[in-house]
C-alpha cells in the first residue's frame, strides 16, 4: 500500500476516532442522539471490558487498526492509550499515561451513567 494512502488512513483514524470519543462523552446532551450514544457507549464497554479479557484491558479495535497503520508508516508511538496519544500528538503535552487512563475511565463511566439515566427517562 502506498505511503499516501496510509497517511490518508492515519488522518481518517485520528478524525473518526476523535469524533467517536467526543460523541461517547457528549452525545447524551442532544436528546435525539441519546439512544445512539447509549449504544455507542455499550459497544465501547463491551470492547474495553469483554474483548479486553483476551486483548488487554481497554482494548479498542480502532486503536489496534490505527496502530498497525502507523507502524506501517514507520511511527513508533510511545502511548498505549489512544487518549494519551491524542493529547501528546495534538496538544503536545506528555501527561502520565496512568493518570490519563484513570481520567478516561472516570469520564467514560460518568458519560455511561448519565446516558443510562437519560435513556430510562423516555
Amino acid at each position: 500500500m502506498s505511503r499516501i494512502i496510509l497517511q490518508g488512513i492515519d488522518y481518517f483514524f485520528v478524525l473518526f476516532h476523535s469524533a467517536l470519543i467526543l460523541f461517547n462523552v457528549f452525545g447524551w446532551i442532544i436528546p435525539k442522539w441519546r439512544f445512539a450514544n447509549l449504544i455507542s457507549l455499550s459497544v465501547t464497554a463491551f470492547s474495553w471490558f469483554i474483548l479486553g479479557i483476551w486483548y488487554g484491558a481497554g482494548y479498542c479495535p480502532f486503536t489496534d487498526w490505527h496502530w498497525k497503520v502507523r507502524h506501517l508508516l514507520g511511527y513508533n508511538d510511545e502511548s498505549n492509550s489512544y487518549i494519551h496519544f491524542l493529547i501528546l500528538k495534538i496538544v503536545g503535552v506528555n501527561l502520565a499515561e496512568n493518570w490519563v487512563e484513570t481520567a478516561t475511565l472516570i469520564v467514560f463511566l460518568l458519560a455511561f451513567f448519565i446516558s443510562i439515566i437519560l435513556n430510562q427517562k423516555k
